[in-house]
């Protein structure tokens, strides 16, 4: 069953706010309603298993591991009308024509990623895709310091936050990052 017409979906948030959840909760919805579902994710992101986008929670679902959003196009089946890519930030600027070259011909996309990075600053391709979709859902998290609304990931170190010049992409879940409000987020600068 084709759509009408293509749409784009982001779902954005900090670390730790559902957002692999979320995208797992739509995915199952279209797999109900006999869409046929593809599902990509970057291949560095060997957190929980290779060839599954796995939520924090422990939800997953089955998922191609991809090097650069080029492959995703090469490996489209014909048949599929509901796209996926989870942690949509580790891909460079290519996802955003990739993503809009998908909806165009008529596909659903769903992209999930974080929309900042551990520094509070936007992250990759995420902005322009948010810009570019047609519905942009951004999920909380809980702050773990003050149990408030929390919208950034907090990268530590030893316990301690990261500098803000450590590099960028750092793969890692609750052993390196946690969710913080604005006014418990910290990014010293040397």
């Amino acid at each position: 069953m084709r759509h009408h017409s293509g749409s784009v979906e982001v779902i954005v948030g900090s670390m730790f706010s559902g957002k692999t959840d979320e995208l797992i909760r739509r995915l199952r919805r279209a797999t109900i309603a006999k869409q046929k579902v593809q599902v990509f994710k970057p291949a560095i992101d060997i957190r929980y298993a290779e060839s599954k986008v796995t939520s924090h929670a422990g939800s997953e679902y089955d998922a191609l591991p991809i090097q650069t959003a080029s492959q995703i196009p090469e490996v489209l089946d014909p048949e599929t009308t509901v796209v996926a890519v989870d942690e949509a930030q580790f891909f460079n600027g290519e996802i955003t024509l990739i993503v809009q070259q998908m909806a165009d011909s008529g596909l659903r996309v769903i992209v999930a990623g974080l929309d900042t990075d551990f520094r509070g600053e936007p992250f990759g391709s995420m902005p322009t895709l948010m810009a570019q979709a047609e519905r942009v859902d951004k999920l909380h998290a809980i702050c773990m310091i003050c149990g408030e609304e929390a919208t950034r990931t907090q990268r530590l170190l030893d316990g301690k936050p990261a500098n803000y010049n450590d590099p960028v992409v750092v793969i890692g879940a609750s052993e390196l990052y946690e969710a913080r409000c604005r006014q418990h987020h910290e990014v010293p600068r040397d």
